[in-house]
């Protein structure tokens, strides 16, 4: 069986996560800043980012998900929606009111390939992402040291959490992939 090259998905990496005033400010965000840059250099034309936004259906339970966090309100052309770091002119972009990335936007993109995840928040989207596309069966690797948590702790949880799921999902540090 031929080795399939993977994809870098880069998770949400996006101002409302990465502002330490934000009320979803995510714990390490800027230490991870350089690493995810590192590796979306390194995967060149096989990385996705992609961008928690509002539905601003708020269909269900979302409403009040929103009334808790009314300063998030926001329509998805807001700059608090924005990536960062900055991404290439043609970037693939999946934006999605959801936490679980996989679906048939990032499926329609990376095929059949395995997945590399790095992100935020580790115990949210990059949790739920890996779940999802290892329960289709998909290869993925998160990559620790290029994803950050609301909390360390979180983070930490996350990551032995994701462990657990060897060997549809591995964990590694940028170091060890690289």
């Amino acid at each position: 069986m031929t080795a399939r090259t993977p994809w870098l998905v880069v998770i949400d990496m996006q101002v409302a996560f990465g502002d330490p005033a934000s009320g979803w400010a995510t714990e390490g965000y800027e230490a991870i800043e350089p690493v995810v840059s590192e590796l979306a250099g390194r995967f060149g034309d096989r990385v996705v980012w992609t961008r928690f936004v509002r539905d601003p259906g708020e269909d269900r339970e979302w409403a009040a998900y929103y009334d808790r966090w009314q300063e998030f309100r926001l329509p998805e052309t807001d700059p608090a929606w924005a990536l960062t770091p900055s991404v290439p002119e043609g970037a693939r972009v999946v934006s999605l009111p959801t936490f679980f990335k996989w679906g048939p936007g990032l499926e329609s993109i990376v095929g059949d390939d395995p997945l590399v995840l790095c992100g935020v928040a580790t115990e949210c989207c990059v949790l739920g992402t890996a779940f999802a596309a290892a329960d289709a069966g998909r290869r993925v690797t998160v990559v620790a040291d290029a994803c950050a948590g609301a909390t360390a702790a979180l983070h930490a949880q996350a990551l032995e959490l994701l462990g657990q799921l060897a060997p549809l999902v591995t964990v590694v540090t940028s170091d060890q992939l690289l």
